[in-house]
């Protein structure tokens, strides 16, 4: 089925695959800084305020740079900012729609507490409110889904920490670096690849029917909440994530017992770069779960810098889902009950 380019046109009509194909183009994406004059104040805190897959790339640069960051990251995702924000605290509204009611609550409350705000979207409310408001704002190129602009979205913030002197543009320009390597990485899963060499599409056999359950360690917890993401909403289908070393300390007794039947597919996604007990913890807890829980399937995310296995592993990501969506024989790319439920809130 997943050869055969008809079936793919078929139950692939808006082309989420040739998206895929095309997201390492979106490290070389010109984030524009507009109105970006400030008043230099210094910033002690920064808060991304998203939801869902424009909250991702914040999730990307907490862990990618936390031996860089000198100031507190935090990533809010709900209506309300905490009550610590103040004139001295960044916060970042990023809605890929611009019309996120929550990340719009948080740019209302951002701004009612005197705080350096910035705007992170390609349009609606939030580029409507920075142009009003004279806000320094990265409008992004518009037509995509979320999940699939989340490199978009991280070249667009870091260019903002650069901006706002919360870091150097080192990270920006970092992210660019790596458009060949994932050229020739990713073009291993496109549509054409048949399954005996196509890892994605290999991968997306082996789950089909089931229910993911994808782990990750302290670098790749951001991956591995990607995956899930993008198991919901290209293929349509129930997934979980939880990451090592808390793993262990609650959710792998859950394993031992019901049910039973455990109809999952189990993923961990692994980093060379990763804390050695960790490693040693994914391979242990296998062992001792044996017969208990499907044997997990490793990813070992590749690439030799952590930039290069993130985006390896999101990209990977939207791969396997949209092949997950056409064995399941549903259009991967609208989410119409999201939108059903938006309007009637």
């Amino acid at each position: 089925m997943l050869d055969d380019q008809n079936v793919l046109d078929q139950r692939d009509p808006h082309g989420a695959l040739a998206v895929a194909a095309e997201q390492y183009t979106q490290t070389c994406y010109d984030a524009r800084i507009e109105q970006g004059e400030h008043d230099a104040r210094t910033i002690t805190r920064v808060i991304v305020a998203g939801m869902g897959g424009s909250a991702l790339a914040a999730l990307l640069v907490k862990t990618w740079l936390k031996d860089s960051l000198t100031v507190p990251f935090e990533v809010v995702r709900t209506y309300d900012l905490p009550a610590y924000v103040d004139a001295s605290t960044l916060v970042i509204a990023s809605s890929y729609s611009g019309n996120t009611e929550e990340t719009v609550s948080c740019l209302h409350q951002a701004k009612k507490a005197g705080a350096q705000v910035a705007v992170l979207a390609s349009g609606g409310e939030l580029i409507e409110q920075a142009h009003a408001g004279d806000m320094t704002y990265v409008q992004l190129p518009a037509g995509l889904q979320p999940r699939m602009a989340v490199i978009y979205n991280l070249r667009a913030l870091t260019a903002l920490l650069g901006h706002f002197e919360v870091i150097d543009f080192g990270p920006y320009h970092a992210i660019a670096e790596t458009v060949d390597w994932l050229r020739d990485e990713t073009a291993a899963w496109h549509r054409e690849v048949t399954v005996d060499k196509n890892y994605a599409k290999q991968l997306a056999l082996l789950a089909a029917g089931k229910t993911p359950v994808i782990y990750g360690g302290a670098l790749t917890a951001p991956v591995a909440y990607k995956w899930k993401i993008s198991w919901n909403e290209n293929a349509k289908n129930v997934a979980f994530w939880n990451e090592y070393p808390e793993f262990n300390h609650n959710e792998f007794m859950g394993w031992v017992s019901h049910p039973v039947e455990k109809p999952f597919a189990v993923f961990d996604l692994v980093s060379s770069l990763e804390h050695s007990q960790i490693q040693k913890r994914f391979e242990v807890s296998d062992r001792l779960l044996s017969g208990k829980r499907p044997k997990a399937t490793v990813v070992t995310l590749a690439g030799d810098t952590l930039i290069h296995q993130l985006l390896w592993g999101s990209i990977l990501a939207d791969y396997i889902s949209i092949y997950v969506a056409v064995i399941n024989g549903i259009n991967p790319t609208p989410v119409e009950l999201i939108e059903k439920l938006k309007k009637q809130l």
